[in-house]
């Protein structure tokens, strides 16, 4: 623990340095102070001029544009850290190219693209145009609605490995859930199998030793962490990976909220009953899993030469009257593509949408898209946390609280515990599982995935999860809303600095 103390507070001060170092400059030149205030007027006019050119998300850009003319020098250093941009990083860049070699190994039934477009699923159009990642219709989906429930049918999955198993995760942290799966995997890895890890080395900052990925190796396990920490860079490493999702021998993947640590499955969990979920796919669908990862693992260390090796060939049949796609988000390009799948099935709603997400911190599109369709006669429903994980996000998360209730929105939240499930349903007929958040990071800055569903048996289970949750919660109502002026300006601050949260 105290190594993890450290180095979050050398990672901090690699920003302290970089905003010193500016003021140092600044005080050098003193007497220049009225040149140098105008120079960074000008800078700054220029930038906020460059937004507004290339905004596509105005309601997302303005919080950057007011900060930028409040406090031009750390608005500035903010925006190009935190900013959307791949060619600040080596890593960065590998994972931008990397995904656009593996496009060719991402081959869309064209069977099934007119099928798509003869039965107008626009929204399935929109993630196979944007991602390339293929739907699918030969697949079984099994869904779990909390993490204890996953953690066994996990397991059994892990001991019947042959080929090789793949797990990328945000937090990996020793315990009795992580301790499980490691006897298999050093098992495994004994009898030759293929075992690759990836965890993201901020999420699991507190949790493991820089020295994991050596202590792994010794029992035959490939490790790496996503984007390594450095003092001084630290802060430039704001593109995290949030996905979670295991591959095993190209049969079957899961993914979900779940991470490797113990209180997922509550056990030890700080902050009452953990909700949470997780979906197993069998059938074609594991391929855009195994693509994925693939694309995370080679851009880190040497490519694999062939990935069709990884392929699974399903002659079996399976459900065939469902369309399944898993896709990948990613903060490299212009399009928000875990936000727009989520707002066009807002739009498409004709009876209800119902949300679970442990954040809610959101934009005008998103906002609106929730208010339009309350008005439209769609009920919508999202849930959140009774007892929040962080304290400053739930502040944020209750300030949009007070505009979606007094839109006909309804809000619920968990009562037991804390939600970490991310999960959109509508109309009975369509679902999104994944680890997209209703929040900045996830949304902006993240590498995420989803799976989408459409018309799925698991959806009836999905809806059973919505209905005994909503029962296992209590409704927001207005005076759970009302304001005043204090907390109206704390939480106006905060929506400013969104990107830190």
């Amino acid at each position: 623990m105290l190594r993890a103390v450290i180095r979050g507070i050398i990672v901090s001060f690699g920003f302290l340095l970089q905003l010193g170092f500016f003021i140092l400059i600044q005080l050098a030149f003193y007497e220049y102070f009225a040149i140098i205030a105008v120079i960074y007027e000008i800078i700054s006019v220029l930038i906020i001029l460059f937004i507004l050119k290339n905004s596509t998300r105005l309601s997302n850009d303005l919080p950057w544009i007011i900060l930028i003319l409040i406090l031009p020098i750390f608005g500035t250093i903010l925006l190009i850290t935190v900013g959307r941009s791949y060619k600040k990083s080596r890593l960065l860049k590998s994972i931008f190219k990397t995904e656009e070699d593996y496009k060719k190994y991402l081959e869309q039934d064209p069977n099934l693209t007119q099928e798509v477009q003869n039965k107008q699923l626009d929204n399935i159009g929109y993630i196979i145009n944007r991602t390339h990642y293929p739907v699918s219709k030969n697949n079984d989906i099994k869904y779990f609605n909390f993490g204890e429930k996953f953690f066994p049918e996990l397991i059994s999955s892990l001991k019947e490995a042959k080929k090789f198993i793949f797990m990328e995760y945000f937090i990996i942290n020793k315990g009795k859930m992580w301790d499980e799966i490691l006897q298999i995997l050093k098992q495994k890895a004994n009898e030759g199998l293929d075992i690759r890890i990836i965890y993201d080395d901020m999420g699991s900052l507190a949790r493991l030793s820089t020295k994991y990925p050596r202590e792994l190796s010794k029992f035959g396990i490939k490790c790496i962490p996503f984007n390594k920490l450095t003092p001084f860079r630290g802060v430039f490493m704001n593109n995290r990976d949030h996905r979670k999702m295991c591959i095993i021998d190209g049969k079957v993947a899961f993914t979900g909220g779940v991470n490797l640590s113990d209180e997922y499955i509550n056990i030890n969990s700080k902050f009452g009953v953990w909700k949470d979920n997780a979906v197993k796919v069998e059938g074609d669908a594991v391929w855009n899993f195994t693509v994925m990862f693939l694309t995370m693992w080679n851009s880190n260390t040497k490519k694999d030469e062939n990935l069709l090796q990884y392929k699974y060939d399903f002659s079996d049949k399976k459900d065939n009257s469902s369309f399944v796609l898993p896709y990948a988000v990613t903060p490299l390009k212009q399009d928000l593509i875990g936000e727009d799948v989520y707002i066009n099935m807002i739009n498409s709603a004709k009876k209800y949408v119902y949300i679970m997400t442990p954040y809610l911190i959101i934009d005008n599109d998103m906002t609106n898209a929730l208010i339009r369709a309350s008005k439209r006669g769609v009920d919508v429903r999202i849930l959140v946390p009774k007892i929040p994980d962080k304290k400053i996000v739930y502040s944020l998360t209750s300030s949009f609280f007070n505009i979606l209730y007094s839109n006909g929105v309804k809000l619920y939240k968990f009562t037991p515990g804390f939600v970490h499930s991310k999960t959109f349903l509508s109309d009975d007929i369509r679902a999104v599982v994944g680890t997209i958040n209703l929040d900045y990071r996830s949304l902006y800055l993240h590498f995420e995935n989803g799976l989408y569903m459409e018309n799925s048996s698991a959806i009836k289970d999905i809806k059973l999860d919505f209905e005994q949750t909503f029962n296992d919660s209590e409704l927001i109502l207005e005076k759970d809303t009302k304001e005043n002026i204090f907390k109206n300006i704390w939480q106006s601050i905060l929506r400013l600095f969104a990107p830190l949260f």
